[in-house]
């Protein structure tokens, strides 16, 4: 599909043919979810119930599905991996009250809704989340052209400009024949699609706009930016050819919009490091030395994007290590220990924290991807020494300690590490640093690495806890058992000897095995 810039609507796209059409539904059914409303208007033979039932296929991933139209039945559910769908056709409706009889209009936050002649419904279709096409016969090409004027409210804006600017990239790299099926997400606001040719060639889409900045909780900044988090597709951009560089596998990239935040990357493949028994030791130990080869070398802080435009690496400082343990006190305390910290205790809580800093920001920093883990890391075995092992997810990465990363594998937030595999992985780690420099303080890194390894956990279980309470996403709760679990080990560390007394003191759960 192509946009041009018409006279009516934000957005008017011109749809040659109904394989345009086709398109347009699946880029739609892309970016949908449960809550959202497509109120599809238009004369007779406009093309509303194509797009409709081409939409639907979309939705539940079945392009046979026969999806008739609810003409005389005036609407039609259909349970679909995406959740269930409402598909309606109002074109009988001679009252909105008549809606009232259906229950068309009750619990729309946990549907999607296609509905067609939506002008019949009134005012009982909320305006929020409501997505209009207009469809109208192109009369340049009346035969087959539509056109599609879509519009809709703030909460649609971006996702709109998205989807069409997702569009014309993907047709510009020459993957306009490729199948797009969502992948499941992580944990930030970051989206993923897999693209297959027929050909089965595939590449994966990377949706990633601009981060709008949250409130200023500190100085004036926003934990974001207090943190080190991107804010935009540069870093990823950035680190990935840097880590090319070096000879590492990060994924190609085949095409880009920096602005909107769009990136089509190779597609690694699914071979992790884990498998049904829990982690591949041979894997992990192949990761440890990747992050060993990695520290050997004198590596740069400012990292060309495009051209005339570059990233800078930021310091894992002070502030950004203190704001994550923070998370701790105000979501974990409170919603999984149920108890309130006093002011006192908080500040007695910063100072430990504060003396532990120090001897983590004396040493000399390196490239730390700051999320180097099993969810990460994707293996390649036709590749060849490091290359085995894919690195994704790296766009948060700063200037940081080398044990940084190594904790975040030996310690991984998704799966049990035991103990004694861990204690492999700085084995590992440590033959390979001292094979290239003899006087490599082993002993000192395993001091940083448990001081980073309770700062690590003390974030993730901050990070849960709020992913629970605040974001409604209960499923990362079950992963909180482990971290309390390396936060034990790694207090057992004469160096975090004052630290564990807060910990037992204050956060007494943390103790509570069973």
């Amino acid at each position: 599909m192509t946009d041009e810039a018409r006279k009516s609507g934000p957005h008017r796209l011109v749809l040659a043919d109904e394989a345009a059409t086709l398109r347009l539904a699946a880029d739609l059914a892309a970016i949908l979810k449960p809550g959202d409303i497509v109120a599809l208007s238009g004369q007779l033979g406009a093309g509303k119930s194509l797009l409709a039932r081409a939409i639907l296929r979309e939705l539940a991933d079945d392009p046979r599905l026969e999806a008739p139209s609810p003409t005389f039945t005036l609407v039609q559910n259909y349970e679909t991996p995406r959740g269930s769908v409402l598909h309606a056709d109002l074109y009988r409706v001679r009252s909105p009250e008549e809606l009232d009889d259906i229950g068309l209009t009750e619990d729309l936050d946990r549907v999607i809704l296609l509905v067609e002649w939506p002008d019949r419904a009134g005012t009982r279709l909320p305006g929020g989340r409501r997505l209009d096409i207009v469809l109208d016969v192109d009369p340049d090409h009346p035969e087959t052209g539509r056109i599609a004027d879509l519009s809709g409210g703030v909460l649609w804006r971006q996702r709109l400009s998205i989807a069409i600017a997702s569009r014309r990239l993907i047709d510009e790299a020459g993957w306009d024949d490729a199948r797009r099926d969502f992948m499941q997400g992580d944990a930030s606001s970051r989206a993923y699609e897999r693209l297959t040719r027929p050909n089965g060639d595939s590449a994966v889409l990377m949706i990633s706009p601009p981060r709008p900045d949250g409130p200023a909780i500190r100085l004036g900044k926003p934990y974001s930016a207090i943190a080190h988090l991107a804010e935009n597709v540069d870093a990823f951009v950035a680190m990935d050819r840097g880590l090319h560089s070096l000879g590492y596998s990060a994924p190609e990239i085949y095409a880009q919009d920096l602005e909107t935040g769009l990136l089509l990357i190779e597609d690694l493949g699914q071979k992790g490091v884990v498998d049904g028994d829990g982690p591949i030791a041979e894997r992990y130990e192949a990761a440890a030395r990747l992050l060993a080869d990695l520290h050997r070398h004198t590596l740069p802080t400012i990292l060309p994007v495009a051209e005339g435009r570059d990233h800078v690496l930021p310091d894992y400082d002070r502030a950004a290590l203190a704001i994550e343990t923070e998370l701790i006190l105000e979501w974990y305390a409170p919603h999984i220990a149920g108890v309130t910290l006093p002011a006192v205790t908080q500040a007695e809580f910063a100072r430990i924290w504060n003396r532990l800093f120090d001897e983590i920001l004396e040493a000399p920093g390196t490239w730390t991807l700051r999320d180097f883990h099993s969810p990460n890391l994707i293996w390649l075995p036709a590749r060849e020494g490091h290359a085995k092992l894919g690195l994704i997810d790296f766009q948060d990465a700063v200037l940081g300690h080398p044990a940084y990363d190594l904790a975040s594998l030996g310690q991984d937030a998704r799966i049990d590490v035991p103990a004694a595999l861990e204690l492999r992985l700085l084995a590992a780690y440590g033959q390979a640093r001292r094979a290239d420099d003899p006087d490599f303080d082993l002993a000192g890194f395993a001091r940083a690495y448990a001081i980073l390894g309770t700062q690590r956990n003390t974030k993730i279980a901050g990070i849960f806890a709020r992913l629970d309470k605040r974001d409604g996403k209960p499923a990362y709760l079950k992963h909180l058992p482990r971290i309390e679990g390396y936060l034990r080990r790694n207090l057992e560390h004469p160096a975090l000897a004052e630290l564990k007394d807060w910990y037992q003191a204050h956060l007494p759960r943390l103790f509570e095995v069973g």
